[in-house]
């Protein structure tokens, strides 16, 4: 939902203090409403560490792939291009919408291969097995204890005789520079289309959730009439966490691949489960 932001909807800590300089000229979004959606996939673009790892993997698991939370398609279309068939399930009809418009970018052969599907991940029964369920960008982080069980009980149901569970989590590190680990984070990142944003992430230590607010520049911002900002609440669910609520569900992990260092206090986790 948007809104226009006044003092009591402000994100804790420096986003709020930043925002509340512009007053009424902020707008407040959901990252993954429909103005968020295009920013999310902007910036999604812009690593692509996990999405070799992921491919590197789908390459030793036959079958067909199914994709959970598959946002605008940043695996969809690499999994599409190892030549195999893929289902995109995606709860935000705005997410579907941009996959819809890429796959009409591709030739059709490719795109009769993917089968995007409304759904929900926690919920979720396609009928048929899978020989790899893939949930990348460390999407589990938005959802609850109930609906991660959900998801798992869900996944284990939909995965072939030695099929395949590839899902992203994040580490916590410590700090390089000697920081504290519960000062905000105020960084500059760039998305694939080379826009720049700026990034404030408020993360108290021992927090259960980080809080991430995503605006223009501040050169940018200073000079608009209507500054759209975006925030979203990240779950923290580091990967031994993980492993335990996997192996509660019948899932046993089978390798731990770890990604390149994605944050100056967390690092992304690829785990890989098969069904027991």
């Amino acid at each position: 939902m948007t809104t226009t932001a006044t003092t009591r909807e402000y994100p804790p800590g420096l986003a709020g203090e930043v925002l509340a300089g512009y007053g009424d000229r902020v707008v407040l979004h959901d990252l993954y409403d429909a103005v968020g959606a295009p920013v999310y996939h902007d910036l999604a673009a812009a690593d692509t560490s996990e999405i070799r790892e992921v491919l590197r993997v789908a390459r030793k698991v036959a079958g067909p792939v199914l994709e959970l939370a598959s946002g605008s398609g940043r695996l969809t279309l690499p999994l599409l291009g190892l030549g195999r068939r893929v289902t995109a399930l995606e709860l935000k009809a705005e997410m579907l919408d941009l996959l819809r418009e890429r796959l009409t970018k591709v030739p059709p052969g490719v795109r009769a291969r993917c089968v995007p599907v409304q759904g929900d991940m926690a919920a979720f029964d396609l009928g048929r097995a899978f020989g790899l369920v893939v949930l990348g960008t460390t999407s589990v982080s938005l959802l609850d204890d109930a609906g991660r069980a959900g998801l798992f009980a869900s996944v284990r149901a939909h995965l072939a005789p030695e099929g395949r569970f590839l899902l992203s989590t994040v580490d916590m590190v410590d700090p390089v520079d000697g920081s504290a680990k519960d000062a905000d984070l105020d960084i500059e990142g760039q998305g694939g289309s080379g826009r720049r944003y700026r990034m404030i992430e408020h993360w108290p230590e021992g927090a259960p959730a980080r809080r991430v607010t995503i605006l223009p520049p501040a050169a940018e911002a200073d000079a608009s009439d209507r500054i759209e900002v975006l925030t979203t609440s990240i779950r923290v669910l580091p990967a031994l966490r993980l492993e335990r609520e996997l192996a509660g569900a019948g899932l046993r992990i089978t390798a731990r691949h770890t990604l390149p260092a994605s944050g100056p206090r967390h690092r992304d986790v690829l785990l890989e489960a098969e069904a027991v």
